[in-house]
């Protein structure tokens, strides 16, 4: 059977193909907002399929540059599910071994990805959420240095460095320098931190509006309540210009409307992320400005749609 240059770059090139996502205009979701621009960091796009491709191939090189990843060890974190599913996927394409905490109520999707790379996973209390993840990981890693490298997403300052690295200077080139907001999750915070720190660092004046969950109990999978969890050591709060909270509910309504509008199948975290931008885009049209904001949309739907929310009115 002929071997094509697409089967190649899915093998031993994989991690060339991470990054340099599209951005998306939303037009839609905005029509009625006279001078807004809304576009979407369709980091799906990705081989993993979502942002966290990104970071978890950072900590990877970081680690296997440092000597901490090597040949005899297993790569350990706590997760819940994307950064997982990266880990999975890198440890199968490079050659290293993954085993994962992560909470036992994550998607349908998300455990079958997992098995199908062959990662091993050891399942957690769901009602202690990703929180209990770590505290399981953390307890695996003291147990046994020797076999595991813990690579601690939440505490790993690769994670955000590789959207210092990538993620900011793609936007920037992407709007040649036009963009006015950015806007992004906090889950390990990474994306926010990194992103936002390099295109601060191209124009000081760009608002980066981070936002969270409305309440501990919510279902954002991967995302934090920043006042009732364990904050992740890489996140710094002064950063942003605003932080908005966002109801579950609303990002399921705003899930199923891009897909009727747009054409868009998009996971629960990425819905949120238009919500976030859209009361943004709502205020600076009241005030008549010229917007032009970025959000980071980091999965597709392909892991929600067992999801009962889909099926409601």
């Amino acid at each position: 059977m002929e071997t094509t240059a697409s089967q190649l770059a899915l093998g031993s090139s994989l991690p060339k193909l991470v990054g340099n996502t599209p951005l998306i205009r939303l037009d839609g979701i905005v029509r009625e907002l006279a001078g807004v621009t809304l576009l979407g960091k369709a980091e799906w796009a990705n081989p993993g399929g979502s942002v966290k491709d990104r970071a978890a191939l950072s900590m990877v090189r970081d680690a296997q540059a440092r000597g901490l990843l090597v040949p005899s060890k297993t790569l350990l974190d706590a997760t819940s599910g994307n950064t997982g599913i990266a880990f999975a996927m890198l440890g199968a394409a490079m050659g290293f071994p993954v085993l994962l905490a992560m909470p036992s109520n994550v998607s349908l999707e998300r455990k079958r990805i997992l098995r199908a790379y062959g990662a091993e996973v050891e399942w957690t209390d769901p009602g202690q959420g990703s929180d209990g993840a770590i505290r399981r990981a953390r307890g695996l890693a003291a147990g046994d240095p020797d076999r595991f490298y813990y690579a601690d997403q939440y505490s790993n300052d690769a994670n955000w460095q590789a959207h210092y690295q990538t993620t900011g200077p793609e936007i920037w080139a992407q709007t040649a320098g036009q963009v006015t907001h950015f806007v992004a999750g906090l889950g390990t915070s990474g994306t926010f931190m990194g992103t936002t720190r390099r295109l601060k660092e191209y124009n000081p004046a760009i608002q980066a509006i981070s936002f969270q969950p409305d309440s501990p109990f919510h279902g954002l999978e991967g995302m934090k309540h920043m006042a009732s969890a364990m904050v992740p050591a890489i996140y710094d709060p002064a950063l942003a210009d605003r932080n908005l909270e966002v109801e579950t509910e609303a990002a399921y309504a705003m899930a199923k409307r891009l897909g009727r509008e747009e054409g868009l199948l998009v996971g629960i975290s990425a819905a949120a992320a238009v919500v976030a931008s859209l009361k943004i885009a709502e205020e600076e049209a009241a005030h008549g400005r010229q917007t032009v904001i970025v959000a980071v949309l980091p999965d597709s739907a392909d892991k929600y749609l067992s999801e009962r929310f889909w099926e409601e009115a």
